[in-house]
């Protein structure tokens, strides 16, 4: 289903992509969601308008980083699921391994409801537990199922994991329990639904097993999810009631009810834009009026299509439970669409902040229409890519999940829109400030024919108290006229304009207060301008007896990782001049609270993953601007001075 070009190359899904198909006298929904870290809002998303779920894994890899992140959004969203074993055909497989890392790494209560008929090249069949058959698949690609006797070797093992098998849905659900504690053996039908019951309640995960790729197991699968995974009437969906102070309500899912459905994705097609649409209760048809709860504004649906990865089919009508897609109508991610009948809201989509961030910018001027053009658009489909503008430095700034997350959209960018942008790290926002009194008394005079520049001013600069909430005072100190009070204005905005570049490496100077004592004017000579050129000169000659210092901003960076890694992250938040300030366990993994300069995080989403086997997350936030250490003052001055050819 992976059917971006950019998918293909990279061999990983970028994208979730819908699809549709029909099983027996089932209708199943799918959509197929990233296994990276770093795309993961379109699992979050896709978990949020699922009635249940499918965590895939590798018989030869087993439970990998992401198995742990997306299990973790699961239970957010509280998706009853089934768990299948892939690839158990190839060298290396050994699905028992992954039984007990289900259990150990994940916490599922678990057990498998068949077993494989051999392993890597052996692979042939497998025997289903609930009913004690064996299924082998035939033809070229396992299309031709055969039902026979569970082979002779296989029928302990297979009795043993049956009574496992009941024994842990006996734990979690009472009907079966009452069978199992009078020992009695139930039947095939009150173990299916003692099953469904406890998996539908999430407290157990059936696990199946095969080969996706040579079609074995698919079928059993696709079984698994009629027997065990709820259907939307089974499900509790609650809306927000906007008529009653949005009070909680629960949505029947009956397509004979008001229409209520959620737009969780949008994505620019060939025909404009696209938006992923899924039915919680009522019927769709094309060409009717809808409400977006949101905007309050009434849209029509000119065109309703069913998605299959990037193919679509036209249809007439959709009814609750379907996802479909819609084009022509202008909305955003999370909207809630209504026939009119009910004010309803759906609860939005959780959207984590993002990580990273880079500094962009187009590599010629020609481009920029092109490179607007793609920025807004990514930022409609992906609510985790943010741009902002640096006011400081004015940088677009492009920011997200990873690395990998934005790398693939200025390809995207470059693919798509032939906009070649250059990449590279965002200016630090530092700061500085002074940290002693200083005194000036500065008089500026110029004289260059006609009238002439004259003005003296005699004050003080010191420092804010730290609790301050003003970055900048100016006091008024003088008494008489000594200054006439029309020029005090421009004296302020003099020392206004001084701090905002400091003299250290040209950033704004915090914390300070400028008071003004005395001074002299001219009768003649005298101006705003000159009042305003004494306040800049007086500043800049008595700002180096202030021992100005540079502040740089530190992050509160919260690390999550497994305790057997928490010797190695501590060590490189130290190297990165980070202070530790809190370090927990909970359960399996270890929170570390740090603080850390921002300058050296850059490129950490990458180190963490690499530190961790990719199960270690991360988030920061800005605390606060802090004193440099004196020798990168030093190396800073430096630097600003040389680039400014030694001013």
């Amino acid at each position: 289903m992976d059917s971006m070009e950019l998918e293909r190359e990279k061999g990983i899904t970028i994208q979730s992509a819908a699809t549709y198909c029909t099983w027996k006298d089932m209708k199943i929904n799918i959509i197929d969601t990233p296994g990276h870290v770093d795309f993961t809002i379109e699992v979050e998303r896709a978990l949020r308008v699922l009635d249940g779920a499918i965590l895939v894994l590798c018989s030869v890899g087993g439970v990998q980083s992401q198995s742990i992140t997306v299990d973790r959004q699961m239970r957010r969203y509280n998706v009853p699921r089934v768990a299948f074993i892939n690839k158990c055909d190839r060298m290396g497989a050994d699905p028992a391994r992954v039984l007990v890392q289900l259990k150990d790494k994940l916490r599922l209560h678990c057990a498998p409801v068949m077993l494989p008929i051999g392993l890597e090249d052996q692979h042939s069949g497998l025997v289903d537990l609930i009913r004690m058959r064996a299924v082998y698949f035939h033809g070229e690609h396992g299309e031709t199922l055969a039902d026979e006797d569970i082979p002779a070797p296989m029928l302990a093992q297979a009795q043993a994991a049956r009574t496992n098998l009941i024994e842990k849905v006996s734990e979690v659900d009472e009907g079966l329990g009452e069978l199992y504690l009078m020992g009695e053996e139930p039947s095939v039908e009150q173990l299916k639904a003692g099953i469904r019951r406890a998996t539908c309640a999430n407290e157990f995960v059936p696990v199946f097993m095969g080969s996706a790729y040579k079609n074995k197991g698919v079928q059993l699968l696709l079984d698994g999810v009629g027997d065990y995974l709820p259907a939307p009437l089974e499900c509790r969906n609650v809306a927000l009631d906007l008529n009653n102070n949005e009070e909680a309500l629960d949505l029947g899912g009956s397509p004979s009810g008001p229409m209520v459905g959620l737009a969780f994705k949008l994505e620019e097609g060939r025909f404009g834009q696209l938006t992923y649409l899924r039915l919680y209760q009522g019927s769709l048809t094309k060409g009717c009026v809808v409400h977006n709860s949101t905007t309050g504004k009434k849209v029509k649906v000119p065109r309703l299509v069913r998605m299959h990865a990037d193919e679509m089919e036209d249809i007439t009508s959709a009814s609750s439970g379907e996802i479909v897609a819609l084009f022509g109508v202008d909305c955003a991610s999370g909207d809630t669409f209504t026939d009119g009948q009910t004010r309803v809201a759906m609860t939005s989509i959780r959207v984590p902040e993002p990580v990273m961030s880079l500094a962009i910018t187009p590599k010629s001027k020609d481009m920029t229409a092109g490179f607007s053009k793609a920025l807004s658009r990514f930022q409609r489909e992906d609510p985790t890519f943010r741009v902002s503008l640096d006011p400081e430095s004015s940088q677009t700034i492009i920011s997200g999940m990873g690395e990998l997350h934005l790398e693939v959209y200025v390809e995207r960018m470059k693919r798509e829109y032939k906009v070649e942008a250059e990449v590279g790290k965002p200016r630090v926002n530092f700061r500085e400030r002074v940290t002693k009194r200083a005194d000036f008394d500065y008089l500026h005079k110029k004289q260059s024919g006609g009238s002439g520049q004259y003005a003296r001013i005699v004050g003080f600069v010191e420092p804010l108290p730290e609790d301050s909430p003003d970055k900048f005072q100016f006091v008024n100190g003088c008494f008489g006229n000594n200054i006439p009070p029309g020029f005090i204005p421009a004296i302020e905005k003099g020392f206004r304009e001084a701090v905002g570049c400091g003299s250290l490496i040209g950033f704004p100077v915090e914390g300070t207060r400028v008071t003004l004592l005395d001074g002299t004017a001219h009768a003649v000579d005298s101006s705003e301008m000159a009042f305003k050129m004494a306040s800049l000169y007086a500043f800049s000659a008595c700002y180096k007896q202030t021992s100005p210092q540079i502040l740089e901003p530190t992050m509160l960076v919260t690390v999550i990782v497994p305790v057997e890694f928490q010797g190695s992250v501590v060590g490189d938040l130290n190297r990165r001049k980070g202070e530790i300030r809190n370090s927990e366990q909970e359960a399996d993994d270890v929170v570390i609270t740090a603080r850390v300069p921002l300058n050296d995080m850059f490129g950490y989403s990458t180190d963490l993953r690499s530190m961790t086997q990719g199960k270690g997350e991360f988030t920061m936030e800005y605390s606060e601007h802090l004193p440099v250490t004196s020798d990168v003052q030093t190396r800073m001055t430096s630097e600003y001075s040389k680039a400014r050819g030694g001013k």
